[in-house]
């Protein structure tokens, strides 16, 4: 059940939202215009190619997604560059029994999930020109992995977006349901440790599990881009399973519950403080998590899953802070948290603030915009669920 104050929360943003002018719906056109503007400036300005790790990857998954309503050639050739630089692989170790899933930036945690995100960019480029080579390590990889006996790879809140749609893209091209029921075990472990079914929201990993950890004011501490992360990747697995699944009412369920609870987040200017429910422990505007949640609140809205008169004017007023403030004259994207796992209070973030897994997740959000735009009237919980 989530807490009385979000309640009373939300019941003030919906009056609020019936009693202030809507913000208007983008055109399709200022929407391509924007991610054209943030994705040439990223591009010219970050020329060469990192490795595979997740903040790079996070930055292909948007572009991928923005290249599906761009048909942009130059955003293509610039994620397949980058798969080939990385030769179509994550942690490159050949060696299964030095295969680890806790943290670590070296080759031999091929199993740790920050190394596994960039399968989805390999997926999306496969799917556009099939080659065995672009998925050969994901099939290695993840089969590997679901023969495994751990079920505990989900440990922090990340971890769902980099590894939880990697798992459904397997079921699709594999047919194998190991892959779903994995899925379920791992996110099992996820739920039950970090997410708080009273706020409906995630805590970032076991560390800051209240009252263990608290914020500067004492109350919980739910960081923004942790819950991002989650929010973001519910979708991708919800619109991947079958609509017969018995698990996808149970992600759905947390995926709604989420909804709610961040809507009641929101500030006045539209944007998410870094700690969601105690904005004066790091405050003023962070893009990320806003972004992560602009997608996932525009795919709800787009599928007919959140009803319009609630969240559309949640969804527009993220995006208006993101396309008038968070995007710079220069096309640079930013208000950034910098790479870290926690609201830090006194920590900079500032118009200056940008990187690569930031200008990925606005790609995200920019990507489903444009669809919204285009997109027919669905029934409640029906509709296009690419």
């Amino acid at each position: 059940m989530i807490a009385i104050r979000h309640l009373l929360a939300l019941l003030a943003l919906c009056t609020a939202t019936l009693a202030a002018a809507p913000e208007s719906l983008p055109t399709r056109a200022e929407v391509l215009h924007s991610i054209r503007i943030v994705n040439e400036h990223w591009r010219k300005t970050h020329p060469k190619h990192g490795d595979a790790f997740w903040n790079r990857a996070v930055y292909h998954i948007g572009n991928m997604e923005a290249f599906s309503v761009t048909k942009d050639p130059e955003s293509l050739r610039f994620s397949e560059a980058w798969a080939r630089h990385n030769q179509w692989k994550g942690a490159k170790s050949n060696k299964r029994a030095e295969w680890k899933y806790s943290y670590g930036e070296s080759d031999r945690f091929v199993l740790f999930g920050d190394w596994q995100a960039c399968f989805q960019v390999y997926f999306a480029l496969n799917d556009l020109a099939p080659d065995p080579l672009k998925t050969a390590r994901a099939r290695e990889v993840m089969a590997w992995q679901i023969t495994t006996p751990a079920n505990d790879y989900l440990w922090w809140a990340d971890g769902l977006f980099m590894v939880m749609p990697v798992m459904t893209r397997m079921h699709h091209i594999t047919g194998d349901p190991a892959y779903l029921v994995k899925l379920r075990a791992y996110f099992d472990h996820a739920r039950d440790l970090m997410y708080d079914p009273a706020d409906a929201l995630f805590f970032r990993d076991a560390k800051y599990i209240f009252p263990k950890h608290k914020s500067s004011n004492g109350g919980k501490d739910f960081w923004a881009r942790g819950n991002g992360w989650v929010f973001a990747a519910l979708p991708k697995v919800i619109q991947d399973l079958p609509e017969s699944h018995p698990d996808r009412a149970h992600y759905l369920s947390i995926y709604q519950s989420m909804a709610r609870s961040l809507a009641a987040c929101q500030q006045p200017g539209g944007y998410w403080t870094r700690s969601l429910i105690d904005p004066d422990h790091a405050p003023g505007p962070e893009s990320s998590g806003t972004a992560f949640f602009a997608a996932g609140f525009t795919w709800g809205l787009r599928t007919g899953i959140l009803p319009k008169e609630t969240y559309q004017p949640v969804a527009l007023k993220a995006w208006k802070f993101l396309t008038t403030q968070a995007i710079q004259p220069d096309g640079s994207f930013g208000y950034v948290q910098p790479i870290g796992e926690k609201a830090i209070p006194g920590q900079v973030v500032n118009a200056k603030s940008t990187a690569d897994f930031g200008v990925g997740a606005f790609l995200l959000a920019a990507a489903e915009m444009a669809r919204y735009t285009q997109a027919p009237t669905p029934s409640p919980d029906t509709g296009d669920r690419k």
